[in-house]
């Protein structure tokens, strides 16, 4: 029913720049009616920890607005642009996984007491089940790689709607690595850590938005769609920052979770799908661009 509803909507004859700013107004109305009450239930909470979590998700899910905007106003977006902001992504995750999510765990499982087989062993358990949580996610539900959600046809319409929901799915780990992230006394990691999965979400916006363009929506609904994928993430944000909060021991099995979740994403959709349509050497260019980058925030915020 709510894929039909969107058809219609998509389908409407109508002013599109008018259509346009209302759906941008609505989204940012409702973007500050949601702030502001988790804010109040914030202040009941009286955690810093979680209130900076929520604003690390918050900014990531506006990076990924920001990423579909494109589609306003560019008439073509080229499969190789697309193609290298993905690899981008998976060297910023990749990045974001290693120097802000595995080497804290190590550290705050060795703060434990645990030596370095054990902090190791926890690490590398943790890793597995964030990792097979995901394989599991992917087996059970219904899912739609980009190549195949790109069409017109009515059976393409369908794996578009898919492929949009599969993309909200994984933003659920990106926001529990943010609140997680902000778990640690470091705040200058977690920092890092939600800059460079803002910086991620900016080319996964792009991208879902350009495959509801491809399969025959309109524009503004496709910036719609694509911006509401990532609130997913300042929700997951705030779940990762209070669990962490309560349950101080969870901490490096809470972070190497979220960081087998991401390597799980990284390895079976972004690096696959970003060299897929016959531009590797653009995306494995995009793929060390983005590692570098984001290992040099982590470095030199951290």
């Amino acid at each position: 029913m709510s894929t039909m509803i969107l058809k219609t909507i998509g389908a409407r004859q109508g002013n599109p720049a008018r259509r346009t700013v209302g759906i941008m107004i609505a989204i940012a109305g409702a973007l500050i009616l949601a702030t502001q009450g988790i804010g109040a239930s914030l202040d009941a909470l009286a955690r810093p920890a979680v209130g900076a979590a929520l604003e690390g998700g918050l900014i990531a899910a506006l990076a990924t607005a920001a990423g579909a905007f494109p589609v306003l106003l560019a008439r073509n977006i080229s499969v190789r642009s697309i193609d290298t902001l993905l690899g981008f992504g998976a060297g910023v995750m990749l990045a974001a996984t290693a120097f802000s999510l595995v080497l804290p765990a190590i550290d705050a499982a060795g703060a434990l007491g645990f030596g370095r087989f054990g902090a190791g062993g926890i690490v590398t358990a943790g890793l597995a089940l964030g990792a097979l949580s995901l394989l599991a996610t992917d087996r059970l539900l219904p899912h739609e790689h980009v190549e195949g959600a790109a069409g017109a046809g009515g059976t393409s319409i369908a794996r578009v709607w898919l492929f949009v929901a599969a993309i909200a799915l994984h933003n659920v780990p990106e926001g529990l690595a943010i609140g997680v992230g902000f778990g640690q006394e470091s705040l200058s990691r977690a920092t890092a850590l939600a800059s460079g999965i803002a910086l991620q979400d900016i080319p996964e916006g792009l991208v879902v938005a350009a495959a509801i363009v491809a399969a025959g929506y309109g524009r503004g609904l496709a910036f719609a769609v694509a911006a509401a994928s990532g609130l997913a993430e300042p929700v997951a944000a705030l779940a990762g920052a209070a669990l962490v909060g309560v349950f101080g021991a969870l901490l490096p099995w809470a972070l190497a979770f979220a960081g087998g979740a991401m390597l799980f994403v990284v390895a079976n959709e972004i690096i696959p799908e970003s060299q897929r349509r016959g531009h590797q050497t653009a995306a494995s260019l995009g793929l060390v661009a983005g590692f570098c980058l984001m290992m040099l925030l982590d470095t030199a915020l951290g």
